[in-house]
């Protein structure tokens, strides 16, 4: 967490930064974090990378980018959306979430046009993928034609894997910044490596050089 959702309950981010820097870490490569101001809970360097570039390539490879819209999950994630769409020079939309009493989050309906477009719903990370195959029905009931899920972390809680799997999200594409082994690996998944991305930044900061030509690729 980068802030507190209650009284009392600490900000498990700074305490993870804390615990790192008391262990003798003296510097960070970090790649999508899940709010910016997590670089300012460390007192030593943080390197954050971003996997857009990456993943907006792997697309437009793979999958083309016509008739595409990009969509932003909740209002959280629009900076994030916008930054994707950029890069596909596409429009983009957003799922407008209500939260009933429960605090489940239900998404209600769709800001944007996404009607006969192949909608790309782009977050930080999958988690449970509840809110998100309940987000890929919405778009669908308003006339997205495929849905694609493209996310940097894996985290594939409970049961993820095969919520996406029947959902009707086309693709799941994500990064494997977090091992996924082929015991969790289903149809619809596609991962794209960032090995190398790290592989150059740590180059660099060995050498002695700047890392900034990596940020935003």
């Amino acid at each position: 967490a980068d802030r507190k959702a209650r009284s009392r309950e600490p900000i498990t981010a700074k305490l993870v930064a804390s615990f790192l820097e008391m262990d003798g870490v003296d510097r960070v490569v970090a790649l999508d974090l899940h709010a910016d101001q997590i670089q300012g809970f460390f007192n030593i360097p943080v390197d954050h990378l971003k996997a857009d570039t990456l993943l907006a390539h792997y697309f437009v490879t793979e999958h083309n980018s016509s008739d595409v819209v990009v969509v932003s999950p909740d209002h959280t994630g629009v900076s994030r959306a916008r930054k994707f769409a950029e890069l596909l020079s596409a429009p983009i939309a957003i799922i407008d979430n209500r939260s009933p009493e429960d605090s489940t989050t239900v998404p209600e309906s769709v800001i944007g046009s996404v009607n006969g477009k192949r909608a790309i719903i782009v977050d930080d990370m999958i988690d449970t993928a509840f809110k998100l195959t309940i987000a890929a029905e919405t778009l669908k009931k308003a006339g997205a034609t495929d849905v694609f899920a493209v996310a940097t972390h894996a985290v594939f809680s409970g049961d993820a894997q095969q919520r996406l799997q029947d959902s009707p999200i086309k693709k799941v594409i994500v990064t494997d910044s977090i091992s996924i082994s082929k015991a969790d690996q289903f149809e619809k998944l596609e991962v794209v490596p960032v090995g190398n991305l790290f592989g150059e930044a740590i180059s660099l900061i060995h050498n002695h050089k700047s890392v900034g030509k990596l940020f935003g690729r």
